[in-house]
């Protein structure tokens, strides 16, 4: 008698997992909602960029009668051939690699170093470290006192002064010195019976444990070198070592001052056709490197600034 009543609620208690995992109408409907809005801000990031490349490969008359050019009617390579027609843009090319290469292989090592070392509860003056980098947050020297530091130490005319005044990120550092605190002490501890010393617990258990961690923050460093603006236009007087960006500008004012020239309209392309050209060259090497580092981003960024 048992068994047969014992046999039903065994076949209703496998039934009811399916009934209670089926979605709702609510669930389905913010479903729904969920992929619309998220499509619609996909668009909202896509067109620009886009629009950006659509404009850069148009003809001048498309451009004058057409304020928002997605995909071309008639493509023109007008606007490439004018900017790449130098071979100066392939030395400021090299200049930027150079600069984003080393600038955030630097970066990364300094940042680590230091946030590894002030993570550590039991180290003296901990508190005075940490209070005085985060403060440089809020409040810096300003742009005079840097120009003279960086004077002062010969680094006019230097790409290292493109790297070396900016090499630790505090927001960086503050990230990367929560996902250090959050690495259990007995890891640590278990390496040093062992043998290792604190530099050999430093590269073989926390760095292999803060991979995903340094590839987000690399990415921050990479994306700050390769946009250099700012320091290279104090810093850097000769013309040979400027980075891509400051090479583009000049780019971008000399079109636009030759277009000002009636007899140059037919050699050189529209100024707006040369910014759209010099925007896509200047953003499609950080669109090659984001995927490689992408599947990082999220899981870097949230386990180095949330801390339970």
């Amino acid at each position: 008698m048992s068994k047969t009543l014992a046999a039903p609620r065994a076949d209703r208690a496998t039934r009811e997992p399916s009934r209670i995992h089926r979605p709702t109408t609510g669930q389905r409907v913010f479903r729904v909602v969920n992929v619309i809005v998220l499509t619609g801000f996909a668009l909202i990031c896509v067109l620009p960029f886009v629009n950006v490349l659509g404009s850069s490969l148009a003809t001048p008359g498309e451009l004058a009668t057409r304020p928002f050019v997605l995909i071309p009617q008639t493509f023109s390579l007008d606007a490439y051939r004018y900017i790449l027609s130098t071979s100066t843009i392939f030395r400021a090319m090299g200049v930027s690699v150079f600069v984003t290469a080393v600038g955030t292989f630097v970066s990364l090592l300094l940042t680590s170093l230091m946030a590894y070392a002030l993570s550590k509860r039991y180290l003296r003056g901990r508190r005075v470290i940490n209070f005085l980098v985060v403060f440089t947050m809020l409040f810096s020297g300003g742009m005079i006192p840097t120009f003279i530091v960086v004077n002062s130490l010969g680094l006019i005319d230097s790409l290292w002064s493109l790297i070396l005044p900016v090499a630790i990120n505090a927001f960086n550092f503050v990230i990367m010195r929560s996902f250090f605190q959050g690495i259990p002490d007995s890891l640590e501890e278990a390496a040093r019976i062992d043998g290792c010393s604190d530099l050999g617990v430093f590269v073989r258990i926390v760095l292999p444990l803060a991979l995903a961690s340094i590839a987000t923050i690399g990415l921050f460093y990479a994306v700050f070198y390769w946009n250099t603006y700012q320091n290279a236009i104090l810093y850097i007087n000769d013309s040979t070592k400027w980075p891509i960006q400051v090479l583009l500008r000049q780019i971008v004012i000399v079109a636009s001052g030759m277009n000002a020239d009636e007899s140059a309209v037919d050699v050189v392309p529209p100024a707006q056709s040369v910014k759209m050209a010099v925007i896509f060259i200047a953003t499609l090497p950080m669109l090659i490197v984001y995927p490689f580092v992408q599947r990082f981003f999220v899981k870097g960024a949230l386990i180095g600034s949330v801390k339970g």
